[in-house]
């Protein structure tokens, strides 16, 4: 029986996300074995933003990690995250909310990253007022100019800044470099030695000057075996834990399991060759264009529409299905995937055997 059939799919309602421990725990495993320990690996939970993921990670010992919202946070102190990153600069109420998350779970470092001198001020001004103390980074633009600063005099003085303000430590750098999607790894190599001279060069700079600069965190999941290899960063992968068709297509040096699909049924044969599954924009990350996911055992199917609840598609094999039939589908692009369910169906030796919730989907959970 193929890994990802489940025996007794008539009891598991579509469109389903389903996850599949075994492998999510042998990703972990390559993920530990790729850095050569725990120490430098700080995995991003935006992936999965589950807690069963969380404690998968933990008790493989892994203690620090990356996230992106103040719920996934909160989600992964409440699993016994002991060090957890706030990658995303807090404005307005959140940083009310990162400083509740401070007093709530004093078992959790928390830190956060920084690029602007007036957030910095708003933190500051915050963390006195509260008695409260936490590590910050300066984010670097290191290319994808999302966010962060360049590695220069700007820079430079934010750290300064950091280091002076009362309830601020210095934590280090942050340099995320997603925009780095050669698929050829000698191109990627190079283009990550680049940008990164910079990042170097910034961090020798302030050791100079006599300032702390614990770690430099880096590595979106292309990058991550080179910052792994490199050895001097600690490394954030995300997608690894789970897997996508996306980065599994175009990533071919990349060696992880796809841990997670999604369920899908026919539920009408509008023409010749055509079906219509329930597999529509609710259920599947449609930001980006067709293919937005690859049937196993179906590679010869053509997109012909989505909408909210429907997938219509045309294949040559269309009549070897019948209304109810179900597919088995790999994401192109997991993360926002998994966001759109509420729930993932946890497969175990091809049984559907419980639920897992998929808590930091919403924005907010209790802070």
């Amino acid at each position: 029986m193929s890994w990802h059939l489940i025996k007794n799919v008539n009891d598991v309602p579509s469109p389903a996300l389903l996850v599949y421990p075994d492998r999510i725990q042998e990703n972990v495993r390559r993920m530990i074995a790729m850095t050569g320990g725990t120490e430098r690996l700080r995995p991003h939970i935006k992936t999965h933003k589950m807690a069963e993921v969380m404690r998968i990670q933990l008790d493989a010992g892994i203690t620090k990690y990356k996230c992106a919202t103040i719920a996934e946070a909160e989600m992964a102190a409440g699993a016994g995250a002991p060090d957890m990153l706030l990658a995303y600069q807090p404005v307005g109420p959140n940083v009310s909310r990162f400083l509740a998350l401070i007093r709530q779970f004093p078992k959790t470092k928390f830190s956060t990253v920084v690029d602007d001198e007036s957030a910095i001020r708003a933190l500051s001004h915050a963390a006195g007022h509260a008695g409260i103390s936490f590590e910050v980074f300066v984010d670097i633009d290191c290319g994808m100019h999302r966010t962060g600063i360049p590695a220069g005099v700007t820079a430079t003085a934010l750290y300064h800044l950091v280091n002076e303000l009362p309830g601020l430590k210095p934590g280090g750098l942050h340099a995320y470099d997603g925009h780095n999607h050669a698929s050829d790894v000698a191109t990627r190599t190079e283009q990550c030695t680049a940008y990164m001279s910079s990042v170097r060069g910034l961090r020798d700079e302030l050791l100079k000057a006599g300032l702390p600069v614990p770690r430099v965190v880096a590595s979106g999941t292309p990058t991550f075996p080179l910052h792994a290899k490199a050895g001097d960063v600690e490394c954030s992968p995300g997608t690894t834990v789970l897997w996508d068709a996306g980065y599994g297509n175009k990533f071919k040096d990349l060696d992880f399991l796809h841990a997670a699909l999604v369920l899908t049924r026919v539920i009408s044969r509008p023409g010749l060759n055509r079906l219509c599954l329930d597999l529509g924009h609710k259920a599947i990350a449609p930001e980006n264009p067709h293919p937005r996911v690859y049937f196993i055992g179906l590679p010869d199917v053509k997109f012909i529409s989505q909408s909210e609840e429907h997938l219509v598609i045309e294949t040559d094999r269309a009549g070897e299905f019948q209304i109810g039939d179900a597919l088995y589908g790999i994401p192109h692009h997991i993360c926002p995937t998994v966001a759109l369910h509420g729930q993932a169906v946890v497969i175990e030796n091809g049984q559907a055997t419980a639920r897992w919730e998929v808590t930091a989907r919403e924005r907010i959970i209790t802070i």
